[in-house]
């Protein structure tokens, strides 16, 4: 089943099956920057709080590409914890890829400010 209109600039959610790299690479709402953050992912599930350690693989002022051991449904509300510097913001996946050695390739997008959360200028 295809995923339904939802992210992004044409406001549709974005899958690895559905849209190749370069496809995707004009939805990017701004500059980002290679660069390997250690993260933690947090949701809530039956009212029970999780999380799981990740890392970014570059990171943006409105999102990451990030590396996580979970996967999770696009669309999906989290929270994001910078473990550098310990910000936290609410995200929301928008892009998930394929599943590799050591977890699963998403895309968040941030929905407060990304350049205070981060600590960097974009």
């Amino acid at each position: 089943m295809s995923a339904q209109p939802f992210f992004g600039p044409e406001k549709r959610l974005l899958t690895a099956k559905h849209q190749n790299l370069a496809a995707r690479k004009h939805l990017r709402a701004g500059a980002r920057v290679n660069s390997r953050v250690p993260i933690t992912v947090e949701w809530t599930e039956a009212n029970v709080c999780h999380s799981v350690n990740g890392w970014t693989v570059d990171i943006g002022a409105k999102g990451c590409l990030a590396v996580v051991p979970q996967g999770f449904a696009l669309g999906q509300k989290l929270r994001l914890v910078n473990q550098a510097n310990k910000n936290s913001v609410d995200a929301i996946l928008v892009w998930r890829g394929q599943e590799g050695r050591t977890g699963w390739e998403v895309g968040l997008e941030l929905q407060g400010a990304g350049e205070e959360f981060w600590g960097m200028d974009f």
